[in-house]
């Protein structure tokens, strides 16, 4: 397994309107994604990309809201943290099947099954403890334009 670049930094958010008028107003962004509902987790999902000058594709900020309060999987962390904030961070790789593999055979936990995410990509989690910390997604790297 060959880790691939950061694709985003995942931040939940009571508020994707509020998250986004900050990044706009205050951070200066100027392209954020229409938003994507994924149902079946609860949530609302909106892309803010950071601008690039080399011409490769600069990391997204993913802004995650619930759609159902209190029956998701950033219900917790939204209860820690009112305000929201920095969630996950999430690495891309060529192979889902070669990296979870790959974890699996280090011992690292992997929560739940592999999914696909909101670039439409399969997607799984690592447990924070495993990974310094961080709730770590792995992603296969999107093909064509995400």
């Amino acid at each position: 397994m060959k880790l691939g670049r950061l694709n985003h930094i995942g931040i939940a958010t009571p508020s994707i309107a509020d998250s986004i008028a900050h990044y706009r107003d205050v951070m200066g962004a100027t392209s954020i994604s229409d938003e994507i509902i994924l149902e079946d987790r609860g949530l609302k999902v909106v892309f803010v990309d950071t601008p690039t000058h080399s011409g490769m594709d600069g990391t997204q900020i993913e802004l995650i809201e619930e759609l159902n309060p209190g029956k998701t999987a950033i219900t917790a962390f939204l209860a820690k943290n009112p305000a929201g904030g920095q969630h996950h961070v999430c690495f891309e790789v060529e192979d889902i099947d070669e990296a979870r593999a790959h974890f699996e055979g280090l011992g690292k936990r992997i929560l739940g099954p592999t999914i696909p995410g909101a670039h439409g990509t399969p997607i799984f989690f690592l447990h924070p403890k495993d990974m310094q910390g961080m709730l770590t997604e792995i992603m296969e790297t999107p093909k064509g334009d995400h």
